[in-house]
């Protein structure tokens, strides 16, 4: 007993956004999507937020704000 494919689209969809599923499975899922719009929408939340985690893993603190935690830090173990 099988649903419309909704239950296999949304387990592998992380999979299948990160071209981590077999190319049948892929075909498979991709089809599944262009035709329901309830994991039409699922997709475009989980591909959001892996594009925000992405760049976010790519930001580093300013040269300044860096110098300045690790001299608090020093000072901090200076202590203990």
């Amino acid at each position: 007993m099988s649903d419309c494919g909704c239950d296999k689209a949304r387990r592998d969809l992380e999979e299948y956004l990160r071209n981590e599923v077999c190319k049948t499975e892929a075909t498979d899922i991709r089809e599944h999507l262009e035709n329901c719009p309830g994991c039409q929408d699922e997709a475009h939340v989980a591909r959001t937020l892996t594009e925000v985690v992405a760049r976010a893993c790519k930001e580093t603190a300013p040269e300044e704000l860096r110098d300045q935690v690790l001299s608090r830090l020093r000072a901090i173990q200076a202590t203990h």
